[in-house]
């Protein structure tokens, strides 16, 4: 049967399919957005709850533990994490990827209200974002005003751009760093006993003299009045007359015992924006997408919407944007396309100079790009987007999808030189090569079936590659069947009908002698088949220490303009300390010639931590990379004394649900608290130790000033006082916590009471104290109360409900990741007690089970091929002979990235599994035709591979250079994020050059061997 036949007599009906090919095509590309990568957020939920003045270890018993009980009932929770700390608890859910965000907000939502009777009475009840903590926003903006307050500034944000950029389907949250307005009440504890005032009694005045009440209305026969009592206060000068007691029938004003100013909600935060011709205090706004939303779409219509919010704002502010990912995104893809469009042009050349004939050139080259656009229409319905990894394999597919087409072509080709004309031999041509097409295809695609196997986030990266690439390439194998032999029954001249000059004659001449030199190298071969075996098994046992020692690493990094740093202090540093620290590493920073501009908070969320946002100049016009840029500012950021700068390179994909000062996590687990911290700090020296190991920390933050008041309970009690009356004296005096409201017009501004600054700076302050008992009395503190000064943990972290502390480390550069992990397992497992569990988390957890399921997955696809191969031959044993360069490819990729320098990371390992499929095609060409021959004209094994050998030579050598000149832009790195696909683009040029030179050599004489043990076997 000729599958090709009906193709070539319908010339008509072949360009219609194939025009239709290619307009579905190009409607499919231009409606795929545009993304960075494939969908592969994990669905996160954060949930919030603040208790203000609370402890860490209380936060974490009375609203983390009754939180984390419930939401671990909900389906689908891969991580459930939480930090406590001052007055607040934060939980991190991450669930499964192929749940539904929506759906699991909705659950989260019901533990919430389920929860609800377990939680101690707050100011609000906890809630709940879909945003994943541990994601850098996409977007960053500054207010720039130079004579315009903060507060004014925070305002227009709040009010304005906030509310409006939330709307915008796939924003999370806007993040606001800076200071909102909010009134303080200072007050003097002296003048408050001098008065008989208790702190409590005039939190209670405060609460009741500013109200908002509604005063109804009075309905007349003929007329209806509202009733508008007007019982808000709202600037800090209105609040100083206010009453708050009377003293021998005098009222005493808070202007008696303190003042009331217009100042802000938080007074221990302070946010920098900084560049080469700015620097002052602000307030910056970020835009952090929804986890799975589309970031070039939400930017988009940020850019839309920002110049219609700017027009509502003062012309004295200026809202400018600092940082924008998606425009790396965009230039990233930009040439991502430019290196498929040279790709395509690099093969169509090596075509030409094979064949030396425009027509003939023109022919195979048609199935490369009409192949590709087909594929886009496939995307489309796959519902996929134009990113890295789906035009990554597109590019990779170019040296693919050109073979069948060349196969096909080369073989009509040679029947015409044996004096067929064009039609006749398109019809013998294309039946005789068919099945070796189609075998050649349909074992090719099989290569990616076991990806799509694939889960968690490796399998979210690769099935969006495996899909995209089998595509074009089944889409080339029925373009390679019909248009192909159509074109040539039509396009290709008789050989005595051409004419060549003398460049086509003297290049024909080249390719003579190098098949001449093949042929007499390839019988020297055969005639010493056990050396050739020797040298094969030997290839294979080098492969295998190659693999075995070859440094392991994840997803390479990229140069996006960006990077961060946290910084952390001592556990007791202060507010001021902490900002004079922050504002001499911006200096540090911002002085870097590479560095364009940086946003930098201090005291957020913790007075000891802080963090930079640092963009860089576009990577075109500078020549260090953005790790070298980190590496070679890691020593002078540490160089501040007090101060840990921990600078690193965010990954392309963000894997995990919890904020840390390192790419990689090493989580310890155990019930006992005392225990937790004592070896979790030693550990973290220990890890300290390891060579390669840098930017070392912990969030075993154990050691804050702790003042513990001993209320003595009877004492209190036969004053008239209760330990919550106390407890709120002391909140009331130094949580700064929220006494009443200001209810604006658009927003709602906090009235906080706080002991004047002297007296809130020093723990003897305590003893200034006094509390208004039910009695009537005025009791000290200090009469009823004992306080101790210890130390405390800053926050308490929970890791699946259970006490955990998380160690983060990054790599020095030349150590990889797979080291990393053994080496810090290997301490682990010698330093830690049995009572202590362990694990990896986010990328680092990702490395390790990533490798595990790739290993297997090697082994499954050659398995699979090797299935597929013995269904189409009918053999056991061919396929073996197929499959028997594998080795020599893989060493080749092995030895390539080692020369280079380079890890054997997730591309790479990508590249060695194309391999698989790029070296096979070789041996399908040879092993089909040595069949056919050996049947046909009854020749030995040995005559028959060796004709075969003899008529694919030029097939093979056009298809593996068509593949390596295809795949090499990828192994030069060009472009933005280059770099991280330059492994692959190695991995296979360097396999494809070793084992292009051995297979044809090793595969022959692997034929041979294998024929005879056939034959023996039919004998017995």
């Amino acid at each position: 049967m000729n599958i090709s036949a009906v193709w070539i007599r319908r010339p008509v009906m072949t360009s219609l399919v194939m025009l239709s090919l290619l307009l579905f095509g190009i409607i499919g590309y231009r409606s795929l957005p545009v993304n960075d990568l494939p969908q592969m957020d994990y669905p996160t939920i954060q949930v919030s709850a603040s208790l203000p003045g609370a402890s860490p270890e209380t936060m974490a018993a009375i609203v983390a533990t009754p939180l984390e009980k419930k939401f671990a009932t909900i389906q689908g929770i891969e991580s459930m994490s939480s930090t406590s700390s001052q007055g607040s608890t934060s939980i991190v859910l991450q669930f499964s990827l192929n749940r539904n965000i929506d759906a699991a907000a909705q659950d989260v939502n019901a533990m919430i209200t389920a929860a609800s009777g377990l939680l101690p009475p707050m100011p609000a009840p906890p809630t709940y974002e879909k945003v994943n903590p541990a994601e850098w926003p996409i977007m960053f903006f500054a207010m720039i005003g130079e004579s315009v307050r903060e507060t004014t500034m925070y305002e227009y944000v709040d009010t304005i751009i906030s509310p409006n950029l939330s709307t915008i389907k796939g924003v999370s949250e806007v993040i606001k760093y800076g200071k909102k307005y909010a009134v303080r009440i200072q007050v003097n504890p002296h003048n408050l006993a001098n008065k008989g005032i208790g702190i409590n009694e005039l939190a209670g005045a405060v609460e009741a003299g500013n109200v908002n009440i509604p005063g109804g209305s009075i309905d007349g026969s003929h007329q209806s009045y509202a009733i508008d009592p007007q019982g808000q206060l709202k600037k800090g000068e209105d609040y100083n007359p206010l009453i708050i007691a009377y003293q021998n029938g005098y009222p005493v004003r808070i202007r008696d015992v303190g003042q009331a100013i217009d100042s802000t909600d938080s007074k221990k935060v302070s946010v920098w924006y900084v560049d080469d011709a700015y620097s002052a205090q602000t307030v910056v706004f970020a835009v952090r997408k929804q986890p799975g939303a589309n970031a070039v779409e939400v930017a988009d219509q940020i850019k839309a919407l920002m110049p219609k919010l700017t027009e509502q704002i003062p012309k004295g502010i200026e809202v400018r944007m600092m940082f924008d990912q998606t425009d790396f995104i965009k230039e990233s893809i930009s040439d991502v396309q430019f290196t498929l469009l040279l790709t395509i042009g690099l093969v169509i050349i090596v075509i030409f100079l094979f064949l030396r004939s425009l027509k003939p050139t023109i022919i195979p080259s048609v199935a490369v790009p009409l192949s590709l656009v087909s594929t886009f229409a496939v995307m489309y319905l796959c519902g996929y987007s134009l990113n890295n990894i789906s035009m990554m394999a597109l590019v990779l597919s170019v040296g693919f999808v050109v073979d069948d087409a060349i196969v096909m072509m080369e073989n009509i080709i040679r029947r015409m030189e044996m004096g067929e004309d064009a039609m006749t031999a398109s019809l013998v041509g294309s039946k005789e090569i068919g099945f070796t097409i189609l075998s050649m295809t349909v074992s090719l695609v099989v290569v990616f079936i076991p990806v799509l196997f694939l889960g968690g986030i490796v399998g979210r990266v690769l099935h969006e590659f495996a899909v995209s690439i089998g595509s074009a390439i089944l889409i080339s194998g029925f373009i390679s069947l019909t248009l192909t032999p159509m074109m040539c029954s039509r396009f290709l001249k008789h050989k005595a009908e051409q004419r060549h000059g003398r460049l086509y004659l003297s290049s024909e001449r080249v390719f003579d002698a190098m098949l001449s030199f093949y042929d007499r190298t390839l019988a020297a071969v055969l005639r010493h088949r056990p050396a050739a075996m020797i040298f094969t098994a030997v290839v294979m046992a080098a492969s295998v220490y190659l693999f075995t020692s070859a440094p392991k690493g994840f997803i390479p990094s990229e140069d996006r303009n960006f990077f961060t740093c946290f910084t952390m202090a001592a556990d007791s540093v202060s507010y001021e300390d902490m900002a004079a620290h922050q504002e001499v590493l911006n200096k540090i920073v911002i002085d870097d010639p590479d560095v364009d501009m940086l946003v930098s908070v201090a005291a957020v969320p913790h007075n000891n931590s802080g963090f930079i946002f640092a963009r860089c100049t576009e990577n075109k016009k500078r020549k260090r990379h953005i790790d070298q840029i980190i590496h070679e500012l890691r020593g002078p950021m540490n160089s501040i004394p007090g101060l840990l700068a921990f600078p690193m390179n965010p990954p392309p994909i963000e894997i995990g649900g919890k904020q840390a000062n390192a790419l990689y996590q090493f989580v310890l687990k155990g019930d006992d608290l005392e225990s937790l911290y004592t070896h979790g700090k030693d550990f973290e020296q220990r890890v300290r130790q390891i060579p390669g190991m840098t930017d070392v920390s912990s969030d075993l933050n154990f050691r804050s000033l702790k003042l513990e008041i001993a209320v003595d309970r009877d004492k209190a009690s036969s004053l008239g006082l209760t330990a919550k009356q106390i407890e709120n004296a002391l909140s009331y005096a130094f949580s700064g916590g929220r006494v009443s409201t200001i209810y604006g017009a658009v927003s709602q501004y906090d009235v906080i009471l706080e002991l004047e600054e002297q007296y809130s700076s020093y723990p003897d302050s305590l003893e200034l104290l006094y509390i208004k008992s039910s009695t009537g009395k005025l009791i000290p503190l200090s009469t009823l109360a004992r306080v101790e000064r210890t130390l405390g943990p800053l926050t308490v972290n929970h890791l699946g409900q259970r006490p955990a502390a998380t160690v983060s480390f990054n790599l020095k550069p030349g150590y990889s990741i797979g080291d990393a992990t053994r080496q810090v397992q290997d301490l682990a497992a010698k330093v830690l007690p049995a009572n202590i569990s362990t694990s990896f988390e986010g990328a680092a957890q990702a490395f390790q089970s990533s490798f595990d399921s790739l290993g297997f997955l090697l082994f499954i696809t050659v398995l699979v091929i090797y299935m597929v191969l013995g269904i189409l031959y009918e053999s056991y044993i061919h396929p073996i002979t197929i499959l028997s360069a594998l080795p020599l490819a893989g060493f080749g990729a092995l030895l390539a990235l080692k020369i280079f320098g380079m890890e054997l990371d997730l591309y790479a390992f990508v590249g060695i599994i194309m391999l698989v499929g790029l070296v096979k095609k070789n041996g399908i060409m040879m092993i089909d035709f040595a069949l056919e021959v050996e049947k046909a004209e009854e020749k030995t094994a040995e005559a028959s591979i060796h004709q075969a050998c003899m008529v694919r030579f030029r097939p093979i050598m056009m298809t593996t250079m068509a593949a390596l000149f295809g795949t090499l832009p990828i192994a030069l790195g060009l472009g933005a994020g280059g770099e991280s696909r330059q492994p692959l683009g190695v991995a296979v040029v360097g396999g494809l050059l070793f084992s292009q030179i051995l297979t044809l050599y090793v595969t022959p004489v692997f034929y041979v061997y294998l024929d005879h043990f056939s034959h023996w076997l039919k004998r017995r």
